[in-house]
């Protein structure tokens, strides 16, 4: 039995955040084992490393986008189909709720002994270092550019969806290795500003997570939610849109 694409994004951007989120929670929470540690290293890392495993499980069935930014930049560059954007960015996104909720459930005796509110908020999604909206939203448009552009010019391979033989750029078209490269990087030297959403699923899910979530005095901070969303899929557009001045 052959995954559907579908499922394949599902699964591969749980088991991302599943990572991602997990490695915030062990450095960040009380009376982990990591609590404490170099947490910037280890969390650029581990984030890099989750892509990898995720594109790995994922890229044969679905081209691994694992990231609404990264479908609607290839979509803007020609090189995936319109009418299954809409599919994905929803598997993605489910999949991230999911993942982080799976996160949540590994750590929960470590959230209940943490009471910085702050502290859990950035277990599930990002936050300004410092909080300037239009420098925020810059940080997250020129990170996701990085991101979305770098896929563009390492693809390879085609794959077949739906009997429509579909250029299979998208993270996994790769290999792993280099995407979990290239996201390791954009989170060590473009990640300090924003946490590096680069992924307006990666953000938005574990948020609603959070808000679902039974504890007192959450503080979700949804006036700023909109930065991880629209910052990434402006600079998955303009990625896309340059690689077709470019190369057309």
């Amino acid at each position: 039995m052959i995954m559907q694409p579908f499922l394949a994004e599902f699964i591969g951007t749980s088991i991302l955040l599943l990572l991602g989120a997990g490695v915030v929670a062990n450095v960040s929470l009380k009376k982990t084992n990591a609590e404490n540690q170099d947490s910037w290293i280890l969390i650029t890392s581990a984030w890099g490393f989750a892509v990898f495993v995720a594109v790995f499980i994922s890229t044969q069935y679905s081209g691994a986008h694992l990231n609404p930014a990264v479908t609607i930049g290839l979509a803007v560059a020609k090189k995936f189909s319109w009418s299954l954007v809409p599919q994905y960015l929803i598997s993605q996104l489910l999949g991230a709720m999911f993942g982080s909720w799976l996160a949540y459930l590994t750590y929960i005796d470590h959230y209940r002994e943490t009471k910085d509110e702050d502290v859990v908020r950035s277990t599930f999604c990002t936050g300004p270092s410092i909080k300037n909206l239009k420098n925020n939203l810059f940080s997250e448009v020129i990170g996701t550019f990085v991101l979305v552009f770098g896929v563009l010019f390492i693809v390879g391979p085609n794959i077949e969806i739906d009997n429509h033989n579909i250029q299979n750029f998208g993270l996994g078209s790769v290999d792993a290795l280099p995407v979990g490269i290239l996201v390791w990087v954009i989170g060590l030297a473009l990640g300090g500003t924003t946490g590096y959403a680069i992924n307006p699923a990666r953000d938005l899910g574990p948020r609603i997570v959070h808000q679902l979530i039974p504890r007192k005095n959450k503080k979700t901070e949804w006036d700023y939610s909109w930065i991880p969303v629209i910052g990434p899929s402006i600079g998955g557009i303009i990625a896309g849109l340059i690689y077709i001045l470019i190369l057309n």
